[in-house]
C-alpha cells in the first residue's frame, strides 16, 4: 500500500522549500547541538539547543549513539551523565523535521530518525555502566525516552514531566508504553491520555524518578559525581543521597489523586474513561478532573485510542517488545495508513500555530477497533523492516541501583 498524500487540510501555508530552509537555519545556528565533556572516569553528554528546549534531532541522536558506544567499551569510563543546558532537559524530538520530509515525499526519513532514536533509548536502558540523568527543567516526549530508561533519574523542584503527544495527533512513545505502564495503578494511562504535567516531587513519589535534589544543590551533585571512580551503583546512590532533599508532595499532586484515577482510567475503552471522568466531575468540584476531560476532548481521538492500547499492551511486554511495537505505529503514522492527524497536529501547533487542529476522525465513536488495529500491524511495504535492536548483555540489571 503506498503512502497516502497529505490533504490540503494538513498542509501548512508555508511552502516545502520554506520549511526546509527552517531546518537548515536551525541546524546552522546550533553548531554544537550536543556537547561531550568529562574526565577519564565520568563522561557527560550535554544537550545544547537551549533556544529549542533541547529538542533532539537526527544529528544529535547519531552523535550521542556514537559516543555512548565508545564510552561503553572504554574500560576507564565508569559513569555517564546526561544533562541539558538552559531551562529544559529535553522537551521532545524534532517532529517538525519529520513532517517536512514526509510532505516533501520522504516518509522514510522520519522513520529512520525514529528508529535511531529508539535504538538510542534502548542503549541507555541496557547500558553496561550507570547512566545518571540530571533533569532540572522540562522533560517531555523524546526527552523522557532518553532519561527515564537510565539507572538514575535526579529531579528538582524545577522539573516538569509530561507526555503530551495526543495533543498533536501522535501517541505516547519512545518506550513510554513500558515505563508509564509500570507506574502505580493506572497512573500511566492518566498521564498518557491527558498529557498532564507532573513535577519533580510527584515523579519521585510515583517512581518516575529515583532522587529529588534542590536545584541550587544540583551543581554539588554533579561535582561529587565528577569524583566517581567506580561503576558500583550502590556507591553512586550513596553519593547522590548526600544531597537528597525530602520532596514536599502537595495535596493536589497527581499521586494524591490515585484512587479516582484508578477508578476512571481502569475502564476498558477511552469512551468509558471519559464517561467515568464526567460522572466524577458531576460529583465533585476537583479542578484536575475537569482539566483531564478538557485535554482528552481536545486530543486526537485516534491518538487517544492508539495510546491506550499501546500502554495496555506494554504492561505485559519487555522493553524491546514495546519499542518494536512503537516503531510499527510510528511508521503507519508517517505513511498516513489510516489518519493524517499527526500532520494536522504539527500544522496547527508548530507551523500555522492556529491551535485549531481538525481531527479526522473527529469523534471517538468514529474510530473503530479495526482502524486502531492497523497501527499495530506490519507495514505493507516491500522494503520495510521491523525494528531490529542490537544484541545487549543480559547482565545489565546489575547496573540498576538498589534503592
Amino acid at each position: 500500500m503506498a503512502a497516502q498524500k497529505v490533504t490540503n487540510q494538513s498542509e501548512s501555508r508555508l511552502s516545502v522549500p520554506s520549511l526546509m530552509a527552517m531546518i537548515r537555519h536551525s541546524f546552522d545556528k546550533d553548531v554544537d547541538q550536543v556537547l561531550f565533556q568529562g574526565n577519564s572516569y565520568v563522561k557527560k553528554i550535554i544537550l545544547n539547543r537551549p533556544q529549542k528546549l533541547n529538542c533532539i534531532n537526527h544529528h544529535m541522536i547519531s552523535e550521542m549513539t556514537k559516543k555512548l558506544k565508545a564510552y561503553e567499551i572504554d574500560p576507564e569510563v565508569k559513569v555517564v551523565v546526561l544533562k541539558g543546558n538552559g531551562k529544559a532537559f529535553c522537551a521532545g524530538g524534532d517532529v517538525v523535521a519529520s513532517y517536512i520530509y514526509t510532505v516533501a515525499g520522504h516518509w522514510s526519513y522520519g522513520a529512520n530518525t525514529y528508529k535511531k532514536n529508539l535504538i538510542l533509548d534502548y542503549a541507555v536502558a541496557t547500558y553496561g555502566k550507570p547512566v545518571v540523568a540530571l533533569i532540572d527543567g522540562i522533560v517531555m516526549g523524546a526527552g523522557a525516552g532518553l532519561s527515564m530508561h537510565g539507572a538514575f533519574k535526579i529531579v528538582t523542584e524545577n522539573t516538569v514531566f509530561a507526555m503530551p503527544e495526543t495533543a498533536i495527533g501522535h501517541f505516547v512513545d519512545v518506550g513510554a508504553s513500558h515505563f508509564l505502564s509500570r507506574l502505580p495503578g493506572f497512573l500511566g494511562e492518566y498521564l498518557g491520555l491527558t498529557g498532564t504535567t507532573i513535577r519533580g516531587e510527584g515523579m519521585v513519589a510515583c517512581g518516575l524518578a529515583t532522587h529529588f535534589v534542590l536545584s541550587k544543590d544540583l551543581h554539588l551533585v554533579e561535582s561529587a559525581l565528577d569524583e566517581v571512580t567506580s561503576s558500583d551503583t550502590n556507591k553512586i546512590s550513596k553519593i547522590i543521597s548526600k544531597f537528597e532533599h525530602k520532596p514536599n508532595v502537595k495535596q493536589d499532586d497527581v499521586y494524591s489523586r490515585l484512587e479516582i484515577i484508578n477508578k476512571c482510567f481502569s475502564r476498558k475503552t477511552v469512551e468509558e474513561i471519559l464517561s467515568s471522568l464526567e460522572i466524577e466531575a458531576g460529583n465533585r468540584a476537583d479542578k484536575w478532573v475537569l482539566e483531564a476531560i478538557k485535554s482528552m476532548k481536545a486530543g486526537s481521538p485516534i491518538s487517544l485510542k492508539i495510546s491506550l492500547k499501546s500502554i495496555r499492551e506494554g504492561r505485559m511486554q519487555a522493553l524491546d517488545q514495546c519499542l518494536a511495537r512503537e516503531y510499527n505505529i510510528f511508521c503507519h503514522i508517517m505513511r498516513r495508513t489510516v489518519s493524517i492527524d499527526f500532520f494536522e497536529g504539527i500544522r496547527a501547533k508548530f507551523l500555522d500555530k492556529d491551535e485549531n487542529p481538525k481531527w479526522e476522525p473527529a469523534r471517538l465513536e468514529l474510530v473503530s477497533d479495526e482502524m486502531v488495529g492497523q497501527y499495530f500491524s506490519r507495514v505493507d511495504e516491500d522494503d520495510w523492516e521491523s525494528l531490529q535492536l542490537p544484541a545487549r548483555s543480559s547482565s545489565v540489571d546489575i547496573m540498576r541501583p538498589r534503592l
